[in-house]
């Protein structure tokens, strides 16, 4: 089977349809439309094996992980996702592999309501590149620059089980039967938080997505923003399946640094707290306010049970040997 076999039989024809979309895959470019008083946001990710899912990872999850973590930034800017872009690229054709792989893809887009408009398939080391777009309201754009001295800082869901389930993944941890498909699946199958995202629309004042570690994405919201912030380490939020697993100080080890999150971290002024209360009711997304930001320009002051706490570890950066 050839490259243009591959993009017809596992890609075209399973990808889902929107009327905006005027000029599909098959064309040298794909022609959409953007509606008025919405403006266009553009991420792209790459995942490369070895580095960013283990080796023996399965096809479906690498699909779902690739669109969910390009999913996951739209998220992050209060974006509403449209269309993704693949780049492929895989040692040799395997059709189960492929078949799976399409599979994983077109069932997190279907959910999303986003279609694959085009890209590239290649013989080469696997790895798999998406770029997403999506639409924001004119003027309302969530950026990680925003955030001012007093407002509250918050995240969704709970920290640390990825990075937990990489080491489950990888044979270098040992957890309860019961909880190791819950771990292994926040690995490989993350989900973007795509309703929070639009819902903290003209409620959050900064946001970002938690994909390196908790301490380095709120580095980039501090510097980005010139704030300090006072983080309550106590206030992190754990999974049952976190604390029945591992040690206390592991626990917030992996809360800390542990990448592969895919939560939202964010600002909100706090007379609006009753606000943001309100908009996530019936999200079904749950949020911890976990610090407040401060006046002191760039500066972290960790407390556990109002404590000093020292910790050094930052999280995940390419390049950093």
């Amino acid at each position: 089977m050839k490259e243009f076999s591959i993009i017809d039989n596992y890609f075209k024809k399973r990808s889902y349809q929107r009327k905006d979309v005027l000029i599909g895959i098959g064309d040298d470019c794909a022609v959409s439309s953007v509606a008025a008083g919405q403006q266009l946001a553009v991420t792209t990710d790459t995942l490369v094996k070895g580095v960013h899912f283990p080796e023996d990872a399965a096809a479906q999850a690498i699909a779902h992980k690739a669109v969910a973590v390009n999913l996951s930034d739209l998220a992050a800017m209060g974006a509403e996702p449209a269309w993704i872009n693949l780049s492929l690229s895989v040692p040799e054709v395997d059709e189960n592999w492929l078949d799976a792989f399409s599979q994983g893809m077109r069932e997190l887009c279907e959910y999303y309501s986003v279609q694959l408009i085009g890209g590239d398939t290649v013989q080469g080391p696997l790895s798999v590149t998406i770029t997403a777009m999506g639409f924001i309201p004119e003027n309302q754009a969530l950026t990680r620059s925003g955030a001012k001295p007093g407002d509250l800082l918050y995240v969704t869901g709970t920290l640390g089980d990825a990075a937990l389930g990489l080491d489950v993944a990888l044979n270098r941890a040992e957890v309860p039967y019961q909880h190791r498909d819950y771990l292994t699946n926040r690995l490989h199958f993350p989900t973007p938080r795509v309703l929070a995202g639009t819902t903290l629309r003209r409620i959050a004042t900064a946001c970002i997505d938690i994909s390196d570690g908790t301490l380095a994405e709120l580095g980039h919201l501090l510097r980005m923003s010139q704030c300090g912030a006072l983080l309550h380490v106590e206030k992190l939020p754990l999974s049952p399946a976190m604390m029945e697993s591992t040690t206390p100080e592991k626990a917030l080890d992996y809360a800390l640094a542990g990448g592969d999150d895919y939560e939202l971290l964010f600002c909100v002024p706090e007379e609006l707290k009753g606000t943001l209360d309100r908009a996530l009711l019936h999200s079904n997304v749950p949020i911890t306010c976990i610090g407040q930001m401060t006046g002191q320009a760039q500066k972290l002051e960790m407390q556990l049970n109002k404590q000093p706490f020292q910790y050094e570890r930052k999280g995940f950066e390419h390049f950093s040997g």
